[in-house]
């Protein structure tokens, strides 16, 4: 059965920064064809993503992973019936929650409860134990029927019916993030939605060092110079790199995750296709903003490479197994890394007999000239215009006669 895959293939050359730390506050990095690199967790690139969705799409198109769901469901339980507000209102969402996610540690933390009552504040409102991922339109469902339920949550809940559809409101309607990006529910793996987006950790294509910044701190207040020295002194750790940044998305799975979330006045690929736009537009143009502060490390990828599949996705990463060396007088490493890209992608696809088709290149600047030959010339509009279109057509053209889509 022919499958519809992206491909996204990502070269980006970023300055000194520290966008990625480890748990001694220097830049995470990997062994990698026998020589460190520079990376960039895929969680990291994620988040990142997910956070630029903000600006991509509608609100009630997106999620919110957070322990403090039973806030969340209170503040809609409120606003669907006013005289439901406060404690009672954090009780009934608590109780939903509880009978719907099958978690018994939907609680008010130990710490907080003895921190507000040392301080003669009012008990603070249940939170999860682990983070609970819930699209805002779940949540709102969840909020209504709370509201039906409200003079006897436990009772109404423990009616099958009332059960079932509560259970039901979880999980369907899931947001685009959370069709992307996966979600997992510890205490019922029922919930739990697998990831239509691959995200691959970020490594530099060449060797990479770890410097540090010393850096000192005036008192502004000093004036007259009574005290010698400066006001404060410390070290940050950075490097610098040219990236490869890879990601792999399933439309199928994606499609199959929207699910009932289209809406019935939408053509039957719109979900999808503004799914798959803000996916490109958010891991392309994002950036992790570690250490941003600092270092101002602004910068957009030279080089982006598209490619739709049938069959499986596949990384280019084996491009850079030998680590790109400067040339002789020469510190640049992106010109090296695209033709060696270049030669990668030919051998591998000749030798396993796949093609990339169709393939859209975006790139800027002279070094990234080589690729050209990939594919299509286009820009980032171009792109995610040329894209959305061809899922599109390929999921009409597989759409089965007589159906209209996922359930």
């Amino acid at each position: 059965m022919s499958r519809t895959i992206i491909d996204v293939h990502v070269l980006q050359t970023v300055p000194p920064s520290n966008l990625n730390r480890d748990d001694t506050g220097t830049p995470k990095t990997a062994v990698y064809g026998g020589v460190r690199r520079a990376r960039v967790s895929s969680q990291a690139w994620k988040r990142a993503t997910r956070k630029a969705f903000r600006d991509l799409l509608d609100p009630e198109e997106l999620g919110f992973r957070t322990k403090r769901v039973v806030e969340l469901v209170a503040e809609r339980i409120t606003r669907v019936d006013a005289s439901l507000n406060g404690d009672v209102a954090i009780a009934l969402a608590a109780e939903t929650l509880r009978a719907v996610t099958g978690s018994k540690k939907i609680e008010v933390p130990r710490r907080k409860a003895e921190s507000a009552k040392k301080k003669g504040e009012p008990e603070p409102p249940p939170e999860s134990s682990y983070l609970m991922f819930l699209s805002a339109r779940q949540i709102d469902g969840l909020a209504r029927l709370a509201v039906e339920g409200a003079d006897d949550i436990k009772a109404y809940l423990q009616v099958k019916e009332h059960k079932d559809r509560a259970r039901g409101i979880a999980d369907t309607r899931h947001s685009v993030d959370i069709a992307l990006f996966g979600r997992m529910v510890a205490d019922s793996a029922d919930f739990n939605v697998d990831a239509a987006a691959q995200v691959a950790h970020a490594i530099s294509v060449h060797q990479v060092e770890i410097e540090s910044d010393y850096f000192t701190a005036v008192d502004d207040q000093n004036e007259k110079n009574e005290e010698s020295g400066a006001g404060m002194i410390g070290t940050v750790d950075f490097n610098s790199a040219t990236l490869y940044r890879y990601a792999a998305l399933d439309v199928d799975r994606l499609r199959d995750n929207l699910g009932v979330g289209r809406r019935p006045d939408q053509p039957l690929d719109e979900p999808v296709r503004r799914a798959v736009r803000a996916f490109l537009e958010g891991f392309v143009a994002s950036m992790p903003t570690g250490k941003i502060n600092t270092f101002g490390n602004h910068t957009l990828p030279e080089a982006v490479i598209v490619t739709l599949r049938s069959a499986r996705p596949i990384s280019f990463v084996a491009a850079f197994e030998e680590p790109v060396l400067a040339p002789q007088g020469s510190g640049g490493h992106l010109r090296g890394a695209c033709a060696q890209l270049l030669a990668h992608v030919s051998d591998i696809e000749k030798a396993y007999e796949v093609t990339g088709n169709p393939r859209w290149v975006l790139r800027a600047g002279a070094a990234t000239e080589p690729l050209a030959a990939l594919g299509i010339a286009v820009t980032l509009s171009g792109l995610l215009d040329g894209v959305s279109d061809a899922v599109a057509e390929r999921l009409a053209a597989h759409e089965p006669k007589g159906q209209d889509g996922p359930a």
